[in-house]
């Protein structure tokens, strides 16, 4: 009998085009208090900048979709100042994308519009 190995989703599952010269990515600040994995959807806390997960029953701007977690990231304990995101001219697939729990399908259309008026683009089957 053989092992099966399970490989996790890396980043060519995840992101499908993007710029060159890194113009599609930022590097950001990700709020304490969450560890986020790759593909996590997020939005920026209006008031410090930071990001979170993307909430869309929030009201402190994470409501709004701003971009797509390019590497996990553990900001379990501190906030983290070596995030990154694709947040420009890019293409994501759509089955990489990591949802809070509880989002209907309705939020996650209104968050791929969202990523879609950024140039993010959610591509099925890609």
């Amino acid at each position: 009998m053989s092992a099966v190995f399970t490989e996790p989703m890396n980043l060519g599952d995840l992101l499908k085009y993007e710029a060159p010269n890194l113009y599609s990515r930022d590097r950001v600040t990700v709020a304490s208090g969450q560890s986020l994995p790759l593909g996590a959807v997020v939005g920026t806390v209006t008031v410090s900048g930071k990001y979170k997960q993307f909430d869309p029953s929030a009201d402190d701007g994470t409501q709004v979709a701003a971009g797509v977690l390019l590497q996990a990231c553990d900001a379990g304990l501190i906030d983290r100042d070596d995030g990154l995101v694709v947040a420009r001219h890019a293409i994501v697939a759509h089955h990489a994308l990591v949802w809070p729990a509880s989002i209907t399908d309705a939020e996650k259309s209104v968050a791929i519009a969202q990523l879609k008026a950024l140039g993010v683009l959610v591509r099925q089957g890609a």
